[in-house]
């Protein structure tokens, strides 16, 4: 039996940035730091199937999770994208109201922003939007400067890179079949019959970690939610996008409305919209579902051409709140919540998961600690 100072299962965004953080913490400098990766690279999961926006911290309860660790990750972010060079524009986006009853909305959106530390949102009138963004149909917006985008993979492999610098090890192929939870540690026992043995474990499989907690012998089962796969349907827009920032309408309430974002080479896709599905390999983007995306774009670019819009690509939220509930927070079960010395699970990691990355590690870290 291998052993090893920690691993965290899960080789997406968030744990690389999870393990990055263990293999440079001072109390695990000169161990061993593993990353289990069931599949073949990394960052094949929601990790690459995502919209690559560097959010705010605009729409989430106040005190929330989500609300502390997106703010405080954006800044970081920014900050780790400039030192290492990896590519990314603060481009802002507008939300817009498309209605009388929305643009009443918009004060509501700007008071939690506010209580979340976001103070610079801008507020404007149908005219001022439109001198920014000429192609826009709106009766108000608010312009968010600090939102952006993101190469994701690029970020990933810096993460990687540090960690590797740092000693760590990334195993692919890496599946764990369960786990025994033990006064002396946590034996991990993988899919190819190998066993490893080590004193912390981090849980950051996205998708798979709810299931995954479940196979941990001597962890409180009943603490671990059901896993809910909302798919997002992404459309991809045929030739250059009139619009220099993001366009998000009014937030619905599963997700965040069917937006435009931009890549770095300013391709434009619109979406995700919000899909209830039974597995998390439902990934086939249904063209017809592109009918109602023209109505829902068109309410705020009325000038979308028809035929416009191809099907591009869709990814899953992991969420563990389901269709009619109110949104779940990031959930972080560590030894506080279920006992187990060195072991966390990180659960409902959805949106903003990229942004609260390196915020997101930071936590762990200092939960282990504690």
């Amino acid at each position: 039996m291998d052993r090893v100072d920690a691993v965290v299962i899960g080789a997406g965004v968030v744990g690389l940035a999870v393990a990055r953080a263990l293999a440079l913490a001072p109390c695990f400098r000169g161990g061993q730091v593993l990353v289990l990766e069931a599949a073949d690279a990394i960052g094949t999961g929601t990790s690459s199937r995502n919209s690559e926006v560097i959010h705010a911290g605009i729409y989430y309860p106040q005190g929330s999770l989500k609300a502390r660790l997106c703010v405080q990750g954006r800044q970081q972010l920014y900050a780790y994208c400039a030192e290492r060079g990896v590519a990314h524009r603060r481009c802002g986006k507008l939300i817009v109201a498309t209605d009388e009853a929305q643009t009443a909305q918009l004060e509501a959106i700007a008071r939690k922003a506010a209580a979340n530390g976001v103070d610079d949102l801008q507020r404007l009138s149908a005219e001022q939007a439109r001198a920014l963004e000429s192609a826009l149909q709106c009766t108000a917006a608010l312009l968010s400067p600090q939102t952006g985008i993101i190469d994701s993979h690029a970020f990933m492999l810096a993460l990687q890179g540090d960690f590797e610098n740092a000693g760590g090890i990334v195993a692919l192929h890496g599946a764990l079949a369960r786990a025994d939870c033990g006064p002396q540690g946590i034996t991990l026992h993988m899919a190819d019959g190998s066993v490893l043995h080590s004193p912390v474990v981090v849980n950051a499989a996205g998708l798979s970690a709810p299931d995954l907690a479940l196979r941990f012998e001597g962890m409180p089962a009943g603490l671990v939610p059901r896993a809910h796969y909302a798919k997002g349907n992404y459309f991809t827009l045929a030739g250059r996008a009139p619009f220099s920032r993001l366009i998000y309408p009014v937030p619905e309430a599963a997700g965040l409305g069917v937006h435009l974002t931009l890549d770095l080479a300013g391709q434009a896709k619109f979406g995700p919209d919000v899909q209830w599905v039974d597995s998390p390999a439902d990934l086939q983007v249904d063209p017809r579902r592109g009918d109602a995306f023209y109505a829902e774009v068109r309410r705020y670019w009325p000038c979308l051409p028809d035929g416009a819009l191809q099907p591009g690509y869709a990814g899953i939220r992991p969420k563990i709140s389901g269709p009619k509930e109110p949104a779940a927070d990031f959930m972080i079960l560590g030894p506080a919540e279920h006992g187990v010395p060195g072991l966390v699970h990180l659960l409902g990691i959805e949106s903003p998961g990229l942004t609260s990355s390196l915020a997101l590690a930071d936590e762990v870290v200092a939960r282990l600690q504690a």
